[in-house]
């Protein structure tokens, strides 16, 4: 019975399992079914597009995954189900998911395009491609299943099509880094209302350029929310926050959203956090200690200020924490105890005080650490054991006020990458390091002295060293930086070190780029064939260099050799250069035509040198760039040159202290961007080039101590020379009236706030413009000019008639000399309006009249010289004018007072001021005047013959007495005073 009962239970299971193997069999046959049609329609989409391989290295090291492409695999009459990045449902064989992320596709999703023939599918990812031209069009609304949607880095661009917003199964939508990309307006608003199972949702860069959607942060569902750089702005809601499940937020970039740090109620899962870029403020709330989950937090360039709240000590998980680039204070709380995870800690360009707390020591897993840019100072602490620092990679403590010696671990971190402690006040030597991971070292604008430290020469990763503006000194052997093949700048200017040219370095520092030796001990010739074929930058001015065997560089740019010792002729730049300065040298003979191959040259210095003969014919027009052409304090002669190219550059022309002739070439008219011309102190012979009044920038105008001679005169060109501010026209023979036309022309530039104006040096950031002033009875040579500064200095010349009103109206003036001329008529009274004024010289001319009191309001004037005119009357007193001695007024017989020795008469004192004057003189009234007369002649006659006739009455006699009385005891007063002054 028992055996029967065992047959019967074999025979089953036996049938049975035979049965579910066909079952298996037969399911496992459907699940590889693919519906034609999609088969097709996914073929045609293969079709579309091409092969393009030039991205995958983006995909690779932003997308996580290797790129290849998945579509070159799909072929036709194979199961569809089974290619790359297709997914079929099991039952149906549908379609239902299609990832080709990172498949090198390149072209353009159209509206018909077949990949709109899934109705059934549930994923779609065409990350990391290249769909330029396409948008994201309302055939993506169509997906009525779709839960997860990817169409980051894809090149997509124009509006976002509404439909998208119908996709109301999404769990994920990812459109990040789109940048052409954007919404319509308030379609962004629908997708927020209508998608409310969004999990994910990644919009990096897409335009939105609405205010911040508070709803947003009542959806519970969140659970990674980017909305970075998306020109989101308004205010982030100030009530708090609770989304239990939400673990990213990310608003970085949106510079116009503000709020205060967000309230997170203590049930969070918060793990990333970054808020930078955003102008979000006020002080760190002690509710951030809530974060515990926290492992990510970017607070950089924000509006935050106030000090770090003790209870940041609660967020144990964090590892990067960025509060850079805010307005933090204070001092930084010891709270490293506990947050052991930091693997970088960036407190950057901040206002903290005081020391680094100890418990920095303790970050065992530190990475980077960067607290440069602040006022710290004090020791900086040392890991809490030998192996504390391992990892540390990146040490950053430059622009803070730490002294004493560099700390001697520091030397010994095995991991360091990265060492900057520039523009603090560390002093002593340079220690040794023992590892050679280093790949950047600034030490630069301390006051560290002794010679640079051999291990540095070890360091074969290194490819930036600056130790400028320190005290280091000792001779370099440049054998010694054999082994930094790697280097590529070096930086050892403002010491005081010294150079040996090795015979066999011709091949050392293949890499370099820049290379600063200025402001050293460098003597003799320069033979450091250093970077022939790289090098962009050498800068090796103040030293005592005295020649070069060649200049073998073909590709410099930057050829900076001033206030050498360099002798004989000019050395030629290679082609490539665009910045060349030889000036303050020795350098003598004529200018070799062959600079006019450096056809890329923009700035071209050659002042302060012996040289001589005729400027080549080349050197107006042989570069396009050439912006700048200083030829200054040279001895050169003939003509300047004749052409300059048309839309050329040409800001700066230089030719002052050489001996040029001839006529101002007009071909100067063409240089529209010309805001200096120097001519000064040649022998050119010409009238004044009054057609430069059409040049719209220039700004300095000196033709000083030429022949320049005739009237001024006319000019047809309206508002002529509206942008110049300084103007020498000094010792030529000019004559006739001042030119009273370009002074009001001036007012456009000189009639102006100087509170109102950006206050910034003409030229450019490395070079800057410079010239050679008159002022104050001294040549001053500016070697930066600021676009504030204005002065008129015409004197010498032959001009006469009176002075114009409207120089009163220029009140950025700083310097005005008219001196040795025939000017007459009186010192203006608008010269008061000058507040500005530091300079004033009106001496040896025909001036006649008072000097106006109100000049005393000029409270900035430093030196005055009114000598040799024909001025009266009593000297004004008061503010600057109590600190002008006799040398500001000799030769003007009829001025009296302090600080001459002639004194002044009650006729001298008693004057009413100009303005008072002119006041009486225009309501002058003959009428009044002749009624007064008659009537006081009958008084006066009256009263004669009564004195006459009765003898002279007691009570006008005592009246009389009284005045004249009152009047000695003045005088008397008066003598004193003015012993005393004298």
């Amino acid at each position: 019975m028992m055996s029967k009962l065992l047959l019967i239970c074999f025979l089953f299971f036996l049938s049975f399992s035979q049965l579910l193997l066909s079952s298996c069999f037969s399911f496992s046959n459907s699940t590889k079914i693919c519906p034609h049609g999609q088969a097709l329609a996914l073929l045609q989409f293969k079709q579309s597009f091409s092969i393009d391989n030039s991205s995958y290295w983006y995909c690779d090291e932003n997308g996580g995954t290797t790129s290849y492409p998945k579509t070159e695999y799909w072929k036709e009459g194979s199961d569809c189900c089974s290619w790359d990045g297709v997914s079929c449902d099991l039952v149906t064989g549908h379609v239902i998911e299609l990832d080709l992320s990172c498949s090198w596709l390149s072209g353009t999703i159209h509206s018909n395009s077949t990949l709109f023939r899934f109705p059934h599918l549930q994923r779609l990812n065409l990350a990391f491609n290249n769909f330029s031209g396409s948008s994201v069009s309302a055939g993506f609304g169509r997906f009525s299943s779709l839960t997860h949607l990817n169409l980051s880095v894809s090149e997509f661009s124009g509006l976002i099509s509404p439909e998208i917003s119908h996709l109301s199964n999404l769990v994920s939508l990812d459109l990040s880094w789109n940048d052409a990309a954007e919404f319509a307006p308030h379609s962004f608003d629908s997708l927020v209302q209508n998608l409310t199972k969004l999990q994910n949702l990644h919009l990096r860069g897409i335009s939105i350029s609405l205010v911040f959607p508070n709803s947003l942060l009542n959806r519970s569902s969140l659970i990674s929310l980017d909305l970075s750089w998306c020109g989101l702005h308004g205010r982030l809601t100030d009530n708090d926050i609770h989304l239990p499940n939400l673990q990213l937020l990310n608003l970085w970039g949106n510079s116009n959203l503000s709020g205060n740090f967000p309230r997170f109620s203590e049930n969070n899962s918060l793990i990333y956090l970054d808020l930078s870029s955003t102008n979000f403020s006020g002080e760190l709330p002690a509710s951030i200690g809530n974060l515990k989950s926290l492992q990510t937090l970017y607070l950089f360039a924000c509006q935050f200020l106030g000090s770090i709240p003790a209870s940041l000590e609660n967020l144990t998980q964090i590892a990067s924490l960025s509060l850079d680039g805010n307005h933090f204070s204070g001092n930084i709380p010891n709270v490293f105890d506990k947050l052991r995870n930091l693997i970088s800690l960036d407190l950057f360009e901040n206002n903290f005080n005081g020391q680094i707390p100890p418990s920095i020591g303790n970050l065992t897993n530190l990475y980077g650490l960067d607290f440069s840019f602040n006022q710290l100072e004090g020791a900086i602490p040392s890991p809490e054991n030998e192996n504390g620092f391992a990892s540390l990679s990146f040490v950053l403590l430059g622009y803070n006020l730490f002294k004493g010696t560099i700390p001697s671990w520091l030397y010994t971190l095995p991991s360091l990458v990265e060492l900057d402690l520039s523009h603090n006040k560390f002093t002593g030597h340079i220690g040794e390091f023992q590892f050679d991971s280093l790949e950047k070292i600034d030490l630069s604008m301390n006051e560290l002295h002794g010679s640079i430290p051999t291990s540095i020469f070890e360091l074969v990763n290194l490819s930036s060293l600056y130790l400028f503006s320190n005290d280091l000194s000792g001779v370099l052997e440049t054998s010694k930086f054999e082994k930094l093949r790697n280097l590529i700048n070096l930086d050892l200017s403002n010491n005081k070190l010294s150079l040996t040219m090795s015979v066999h370095s011709n091949s050392m520092l293949p890499k370099i780029q820049t290379l600063y030796l200025s402001h050293n001990n460098i003597s003799g010739m320069f033979s450091w064939n250093v970077g022939k074929d790289t090098l962009f930058y050498m800068n090796l001015a103040y030293n005592s260099i005295s020649g070069f065997e060649m200049l073998p560089w073909s590709n410099m740019n930057t050829l900076d050799l001033h206030s050498n010792l360099l002798q004989g002729p000019l050395p030629t730049p290679p082609n490539s250069t665009f910045f060349f300065s030889v000036s303050h040298n020795k350098l003598s003979g004529e200018i070799s035509p062959l600079i006019c191959k450096a056809s890329s040259m923009g700035i071209l210095d050659l002042s302060h040198n012996n040289f001589g003969g005729m400027l080549p014919h080349c050197l107006g027009n042989f570069s396009k760039d050439l912006s700048v052409l200083n030829l200054r304090r040279n001895q050169f002669h003939g003509i300047i040159p004749q052409t300059f190219l048309k839309g050329n550059s040409i800001r700066t022309l230089d030719f002052n202290g050489n001996q040029l002739e001839g006529l101002v070439p007009q071909s100067l008219i063409i240089c529209r961007e010309l805001e200096v011309l120097d001519l000064g102190n040649n022998k050119i012979n010409d009238t004044f080039p009054y057609w430069l009044g059409a040049l719209p920038k220039l700004h300095v105008l000196v033709l000083r101590s030429n022949h320049f001679h005739g009237h001024i005169g006319f000019s047809k060109i309206i508002s002529p020379f509206m942008s110049l501010r300084i103007i020498d026209l000094a010792h030529n023979d000019f004559e006739g009236d001042l030119p009273e036309m370009y002074l009001r022309s001036l007012e456009v530039t000189m009639n102006i706030d100087e509170g109102t104006m950006t206050r910034e040096y003409m030229g450019e950031t490395y070079y800057e413009d410079s010239t050679v002033v008159t002022i104050k009875g001294l040549e001053l040579e500016f070697e930066k000019i600021l676009n504030t500064f204005a002065t008129i200095d015409l004197s010498n010349n032959k001009f006469q008639g009176e002075i114009p009103e409207s120089i009163g109206n220029l009140n950025l003036l700083r310097g005005l000399n008219l001196s040795h001329n025939y000017l007459t008529g009186h010192i203006l009274l608008s010269l008061k309006n000058l507040k500005m004024l530091e300079s004033l010289d009106l001496s040896s001319n025909k001036l006649s009249g008072r000097i106006p009191q109100e000049l005393t309001s000029l409270t900035f004037l430093e030196v005055l010289n009114l000598s040799q005119n024909h001025l009266i009357g009593f000297i004004p007193q008061g503010n600057q004018f109590q600190t002008f001695g006799n040398d500001s007024y000799y030769g003007n017989s009829g001025l009296c007072g302090f600080p001459l020795s002639k004194r002044c008469t009650t006729d001298d004192i008693s004057y009413p001021s100009q303005e008072i004057k002119a006041n009486f003189e225009s309501g002058f009234d003959w009428k009044i005047t002749l009624m007064g007369y008659g009537c006081g002649l009958v008084i006066g006659l009256s009263l004669g013959c009564l004195i006459f006739l009765r003898g002279k009455p007691e009570w006008l006699v005592l009246i009389i007495n009284k005045n004249i009385h009152k009047k000695i005891v003045r005088n008397k007063r008066s003598a004193r005073r003015g012993a005393r002054i004298s």
